[in-house]
């Protein structure tokens, strides 16, 4: 509810400016936008785009200080419960990307499940200490296969209502 009213507010500045903004967000990412998107009727090659673009933006920064960041949220006291307890849920589900590295990160960005996603999958890689540039591109991978999922999704969810 709250990202749908925070969509219909930056619908005033445009539907791509909005979709940008949703994409970039932590725990929606494109998986939200994709589907607003969808909903307010963008075009496909404007909409797939700039949910890609807006979700990898944040990447590179979290790649670099994703692990002083999260540690130092963690000491935030109305955030410290939820931050430390999605500190350890992360590390919880290092085991999944270790077994196979790369393709494990890509996997995990790429299937559109909750607690998944570039910023989950950016912050283990942190974790990991992976190499920056090798991460970058499996989360690149993986959030470009989950906006395709996305948007298959969307479309046939809009094309069975249209049915109804």
């Amino acid at each position: 509810m709250l990202f749908t009213n925070l969509f219909h507010w930056l619908l005033g500045a445009g539907r791509e400016l909005a979709v940008l903004v949703i994409s970039m967000m932590p725990l929606v990412e494109l998986r939200g936008a994709v589907p607003l998107g969808v909903a307010a009727g963008m075009p496909l090659l404007v909409l797939y785009p700039l949910a890609i673009l807006g979700n990898m933006l944040p990447i590179p920064f979290l790649l670099f200080f994703g692990e002083k960041l999260l540690d130092w949220v963690c000491t935030l006291r109305p955030l410290e419960k939820y931050a430390t307890a999605y500190k350890q849920k992360l590390l919880a589900k290092t085991s999944e990307v270790t077994k196979y590295t790369r393709i494990g990160l890509f996997l995990f960005v790429a299937v559109p499940l909750p607690g998944t996603g570039a910023w989950s999958g950016a912050l283990i890689a942190t974790l990991l200490k992976m190499p920056k540039g090798k991460a970058l591109l499996s989360i690149l991978g993986g959030v470009l296969t989950a906006g395709l999922i996305m948007l298959a999704a969307s479309m046939s969810v809009v094309g069975v209502a249209g049915l109804l």
